[in-house]
């Protein structure tokens, strides 16, 4: 019956599923139909999880879902099911910690997993190649063998199933009886930090070295200059480096060497937008111009070449051009030298490292600041930097995702407007702004909110993470600019984790709603990974909410968030990065301030008062109306303040000064 079978993936929205749609194998998406077939035949499941951006996918693909021979062994033994992980990050949270069960090491991308027609997996594997290399067993005889191990070892591999499944239950924390918060996570989570820091080159632990945004934030709000310098060498050292793009801004995903300086060149939103949020924070701190710098072509980058027409921000930036992974973003000295004036070129040489031997394939050089350089010539090195960015404009540029995903456009606007904020730079607000318009009209659809879209169309239930961090983006741009539209949505989307993914009996929130579909597992987990914990920003931002509105149900939830991680946060801190401000702010509360009054004063007295990360602090001009009670005060002829301390409001005050500490 499978013979028959179409390539279904034509229909898809996804960039990576498109990607795969005129391979040979018959790849149906994850949906019912294609579930059903596995259980009609007794078929097991090819089940191939990756994304448009990953390099060892694309590897894969050319070498076996491209050839014909590989395919018809595919086609013949198993219903091949392909997914993206950006579109389903339920599915890849499953059988990635399924990966690590059954083989005991971590898992990655391509995922390649086989599946009983339950869904419940078997076998897997991440890359595996066309021909036997690497130590590892060629793919089409591997397919045969677990074919064959299917059909003639059924009853142990039920067997095996059904300890992976409570081994997967078994992850997801019971409600323990506890005592009273403390610091002490918070403690313990900067000692941790502080053992694994690079004293030389920033970052935390070796090669390869990932950004790890969260961990950034956490150090750069301590009281202690020693935890922040930590941050603040980490960001300086990366925005030297070549995980940054001296040329065009913006970061790539990860350093394979400990020096922040070769990347893996593929560029994720979801990186980008903390790590815009932080050079922002970096240079408020400091007033280090380099930070400035980072920030303005980073937010450049974004809005020329990452958001569309219609406001959303596109996914990602492949690593690879032209089949090879950085051929768009490294040069050539002999490119160099034609490109620009001998002034220019020296000093390009001393400044991004050309004039030392090749750092990249091929006798190539990725650009890295190596050189210091003075005021005087920094116009030159911009006259050279502006004729590179332009040659590099005319190469053949590496693929873009262009789907808009909700949970990641959350972070960057979170990341646009804060630095907006700190910048004081209407353009990019207003971007931000644009965005959250864009996922307010196209992906809130009858009080739902739904994940993904692509030209157009917008599918695909939303998850814990996508209303969180676009909780916590809204309560960003209300600090920057008071639209009574986010403070609506906000509340909605609240009200939506409570009623939609909160663990009503034993506290936090699961990654998928209450009337998702049924999968082998329901993931509910506080730990960060590439991206923030859902659960830590729920957290966060439904206290934060809480008392800027004084409604106790979202600072209920939040405690019992709390509660439930407490004992995994008190055993590994480190790994909890977005829960510990959450619990910060649950031990003291932030300050709430209020500003009222003409809307001439407002920028310059919010200016002043809201640099420090422990403050929410919203602006709302005479004029504003339609006010929830807790934020309708009195209009006046100067600014107003009405701050809340704890638990404790102060009368309200026209003498700011007295509020900067």
């Amino acid at each position: 019956m499978s013979s028959a079978l179409a390539n279904r993936l034509s229909a898809e929205t996804s960039p990576y599923l498109l990607q795969h749609a005129d391979n040979p194998v018959q790849w149906q998406p994850w949906d019912e139909q294609s579930l059903a077939l596995a259980r009609q035949e007794n078929r097991p499941i090819l089940l191939s999880i990756g994304y448009s951006a990953c390099h060892w996918c694309h590897v894969m693909a050319h070498e076996s879902f491209e050839d014909a021979d590989v395919a018809a062994v595919m086609n013949r033994l198993f219903v091949n099911i392909k997914v993206d992980r950006e579109e389903r990050p339920d599915l890849d949270q499953i059988y990635q910690t399924a990966h690590q069960m059954l083989t005991q090491r971590s898992g990655g991308w391509p995922l390649t997993m086989f599946l009983a027609p339950d869904g419940t997996p078997f076998f897997g594997g991440t890359y595996f190649p066309r021909e036997p290399r690497y130590g590892l067993p060629g793919f089409a005889g591997l397919c045969e063998r677990v074919a064959e191990a299917f059909g003639e070892r059924r009853a142990d591999i039920e067997t095996q199933n059904a300890e992976l499944r409570r081994a997967l239950a078994g992850t997801v924390p019971a409600a323990e009886a506890i005592g009273e918060f403390d610091l002490k996570p918070l403690a313990e989570a900067e000692q941790s930090l502080a053992r694994a820091f690079d004293r030389t080159h920033g970052g935390f632990g070796g090669a390869p070295k990932f950004p790890h945004p969260t961990d950034l934030a956490f150090l750069l709000r301590r009281n202690e200059a020693s935890l922040r310098q930590m941050a603040l060498i980490t960001l300086k050292r990366m925005s030297e480096g070549g995980i940054y793009d001296q040329i065009g801004g913006g970061f790539c995903r990860y350093s394979v060497d400990e020096r922040w300086e070769i990347p893996h060149f593929e560029k994720m939103l979801y990186d980008n937008g903390p790590l815009l949020a932080l050079s922002a924070d970096a240079w408020a701190q400091t007033g280090d111009p380099l930070y400035a710098r980072v920030a303005e072509e980073t937010a450049a980058w974004v809005m020329r070449e990452m958001q569309a027409a219609d406001g959303g921000y596109f996914s990602s930036l492949d690593a690879d051009s032209e089949g090879e992974e950085g051929k768009y973003y490294v040069w050539d000295r002999g490119e160099v030298e034609r490109l620009l004036t001998p002034q220019e070129s020296a000093l390009a040489a001393r400044r991004w490292g050309f004039d030392g031997p090749p750092n990249f394939e091929n006798r190539h050089w990725h650009a890295k600041v190596a050189g210091d350089l003075s005021d005087a010539e920094i116009p030159l090195l911009e006259s050279a930097r502006q004729k590179l960015f332009a040659a590099r404009e005319l190469r053949i540029r590496p693929g873009r995702d262009d789907k808009v995903l909700t949970s990641w456009n959350a972070l960057m606007i979170e990341g646009m407007a804060h630095a907006a904020r700190v910048f004081e730079r209407g353009e990019w607000l207003a971007s931000a702004q644009r965005a959250m318009d864009f996922i307010r009209r196209t992906m809130w659809r009858d009080k739902r909110l739904l994940a993904t879209a692509k030209d157009g169309r917008a599918h695909l239930d939303a998850y814990l993470d996508d209303h969180a961090f676009l909780l916590a983006a809204l309560l960003e741009l209300m600090q920057a600019e008071f639209r009574n539209d986010d403070l609506a949505f906000a509340i909605e989307l609240a009200d939506t984790l409570l009623a939609r993914f909160e663990d009503r009996e034993a506290g936090g929130f699961f990654f998928t709603a209450h009337d998702h579909e049924v999968l082998i597992h329901r993931p509910k987990t506080g730990h960060d990974n590439a991206t923030p914990s859902g659960n830590g920003i729920a957290a966060f931002a439904l206290q934060r909410l809480g008392h800027l509105l004084g409604e106790a149900r979202y600072l209920t939830a939040a405690g019992r968030t709390l509660r439930l991680f407490w004992p995994q946060i008190c055993r590994s801190p480190a790994g909890f990065g977005s829960l510990l401000p959450a619990l910060e702010e649950g031990l003291t509360p932030p300050d709430i301030i209020i500003l009222r009054g003409p809307t001439d004063r407002m920028a310059k007295s919010r200016q002043a008062l809201d640099a420090d990360p422990r403050r929410l602090v919203l602006a709302l001009p005479n004029g504003t109306a339609g006010l929830p009670e807790t934020l309708a005060k009195p209009e006046s002829d100067q600014v107003n303040a009405w701050v809340c301390r704890g638990v404790t409001c102060l009368a309200p005050t026209a003498n700011l000064d007295e509020l900067i500490y």
